[in-house]
């Protein structure tokens, strides 16, 4: 008996299908995760320049960026909040609920700042 050299070619196109359908899958589930802030949403977090303010919080507490990145504070609290930092770098004029202030941080250091209308709120960027 002999083989039908089409039935090794058909086999081969069959599993070429069949890994281009595993990796499209992978694909999909790797979009699906940074939708929905997973891994590859959070290293976009780290490296983007938000910082929520809420139930008396700054979130993330610590913030660690490059130099040159514009962090973007946004108040979601219902109370009055300011972005001062200890050494005086930089600081906001009340920030109402959901109003932004915003800083370019040109300076590698840590920047520890506060807010002078409830000293007890505190937080950290770190620029490298």
């Amino acid at each position: 008996m002999t083989q039908d050299s089409s039935t090794g070619r058909g086999s081969q196109w069959r599993m070429g299908v069949l890994a281009a359908a595993v990796l499209s899958g992978m694909l999909g589930a790797a979009t699906l995760a940074a939708a929905q802030g997973g891994p590859a949403m959070a290293a976009k977090s780290a490296a983007g320049s938000q910082i929520e303010i809420k139930a008396h919080k700054y979130s993330p507490a610590t913030l660690t960026v490059p130099v040159g990145t514009t962090v973007t504070w946004i108040n979601h609290d219902d109370d009055v909040h300011t972005v001062t930092s200890s050494a005086q770098a930089f600081t906001s004029r009340g920030i109402d609920t959901d109003e932004t202030f915003t800083y370019k941080f040109t300076k590698a250091g840590n920047y520890v700042y506060f807010c002078t209308l409830h000293p007890l709120m505190t937080a950290t960027i770190v620029v490298k």
